[in-house]
């Protein structure tokens, strides 16, 4: 049983349902991973061993009594953005690293309702805020394929986690592509469902209209299963959508490649900035879903750069607002010996949010305020409905739109990017969110210096099942999901 970390979603399920192992022993196993490794990779924020290895059991009484569900008894992580009941829940910053949530997320309940256990809470940029998870209060995250390397952000403890194998997949949560650039990071495959798939309730709040939650995992396959548990409608969730959930595994041999039209937008492959390895190994995947029947169609996408700044207007804003609830007076963190009102609000926030959070709380009050509010967030409102009828045209001759992920591999712990380098890393994401798109990740490759390279399929909306079933054929062809980081071998 020492290589049951290797095995599939579909491979755990089949063992679990057939008995050649027990969820107890499935969770044990992650358990001591986890004890080893991650203090290498430092992923995790939070270990449950009590509260998982107590699901387990229920998992085997549940498998027993032949009560179980497709995925009972199988481990997961859960992004320290979603709240858990009894468990701490920090969203990675100083301001709720005492905050125990009374109640579970929506997703938080679905996984638990279906059997699944949970092995802890992983690591993040501070409210979700940053590409590279260094703005966490707990430290930096290292990249499973090179640890001195950052895994990506802001989900990039759920990357790393999966990469490493501590967790046979995991939550994330992407606002401007923080579920598919770290699944870039880390060879992985990672899926932003379209907004309103997934219900948002007992998601910490950064930015309201651009946050939705997704699966991280090796495959599109792997994801299929948690999106199974995941999608549907949430009353809780005003912004979540009333519409019928597909069968996402059923459904992954169901979009026939032959014949499809992938757009491939002209304006992504002359981004300045863009790596020579990373541009290489998306054609190369391109090529081979056109061997495999697709059609390449070169499309016009405009808006392109007004991605960034209409993203970096919105986004702020909306963080703005959310996070004026941390103001040391309900829960949270409390600066000591506070001389008035004033100043509890102002040194709880000061020293409670860490510098990316403050500088973009400032960006969006100032876009908020008086005689800047149409100038700023209402002309960013009118440039996102542009944004969206680009691609909206797009899609009336192209089934699907290809791009990288990121244009760059994995960056160095403490490379110190600018602000403004930071945001313009987020350019193949951000419009996805901006226009409610689905989009997913798929490893398509390596670098010069063996760190994976991804690919990005961008769906009409609700396609999830459509964008699953392509990648998991281009995955039945190709072995990039299969390859593993070296500490993740080295440690079997």
């Amino acid at each position: 049983m020492t290589d049951l970390h290797r095995l599939s979603i579909r491979e755990l399920a089949e063992g679990l349902s057939q008995a050649k192992f027990s969820s107890r022993e499935l969770t044990e196993h992650y358990l001591q991973r986890i004890a080893k490794i991650d203090p290498l990779v430092k992923s995790y924020v939070t270990v449950t061993p009590e509260q998982a290895l107590s699901e387990a059991d229920a998992a085997d009484a549940a498998l027993k009594a032949g009560n179980a569900t497709a995925l009972t008894g199988i481990p997961l992580a859960h992004k320290d953005i979603f709240c858990t009941k009894g468990i701490k829940t920090t969203a990675g910053s100083k301001i709720l690293d005492n905050f125990i949530s009374p109640y579970d997320a929506t997703v938080v309940e679905k996984t638990k309702a279906a059997g699944l256990v949970t092995l802890g809470k992983v690591n993040m940029d501070e409210f979700a805020m940053g590409s590279t998870s260094e703005s966490s209060y707990v430290g930096a995250t290292s990249n499973p394929w090179a640890l001195d390397h950052v895994p990506g952000g802001s989900s990039g403890g759920s990357a790393a986690a999966v990469a490493a194998d501590l967790a046979p997949f995991a939550t994330g949560t992407d606002t401007g592509g923080s579920i598919r650039q770290p699944a870039s990071f880390c060879g992985l495959t990672g899926l932003k469902p379209t907004y309103g798939r997934v219900s948002r309730f007992g998601i910490i709040a950064y930015a309201s209209s651009l946050d939705q939650a997704g699966p991280m995992a090796r495959s599109a396959e792997d994801c299929a299963y948690l999106m199974n548990v995941i999608a549907g409608h949430d009353a809780k969730d005003s912004t979540s959508v009333k519409k019928e959930v597909d069968d996402y595994v059923a459904n992954l041999n169901n979009t026939s490649v032959k014949g499809l039209r992938i757009g491939i937008p002209k304006q992504y492959f002359n981004v300045a900035g863009l790596d020579a390895d990373v541009k290489a190994r998306v054609e190369e995947s391109l090529k081979k879903l056109e061997e495999m029947g697709a059609t390449l169609v070169e499309i016009d996408l405009n808006m392109t750069e007004a991605y960034v700044p209409t993203y970096y207007l919105i986004a702020p804003a909306e963080a703005s607002s959310n996070l004026s609830r941390y103001d040391g007076v309900r829960y949270g963190y409390r600066c000591e010996n506070p001389a008035d009102l004033m100043d509890l609000y102002k040194r709880s926030r000061s020293e409670g949010f860490g510098p990316e959070v403050q500088r973009r709380i400032l960006i969006g009050t100032y876009a908020l305020s008086a005689g800047y509010y149409d100038a700023y967030y209402v002309k960013a409102q009118k440039v996102r409905r542009l944004i969206q009828q680009d691609f909206l045209k797009a899609f009336e001759s192209v089934d699907v739109i290809a791009a990288p992920s990121a244009p760059t591999t994995a960056y160095k712990i403490g490379a110190n990017l600018s602000p403004t380098e930071m945001y313009l890393g987020d350019i193949y994401t951000l419009a996805v969110n901006l226009a409610g798109l689905p989009a997913i990740n798929a490893p398509v490759g390596f670098d010069k210096d063996s760190l994976p390279v991804g690919l990005q399929l961008i769906g009409n909306y609700w396609s999830e099942s459509q964008l699953l079933s392509i990648i998991h054929q281009y995955q039945q062809n190709t072995d990039f999901h299969t390859q593993r980081a070296a500490i993740a071998e080295e440690n079997a």
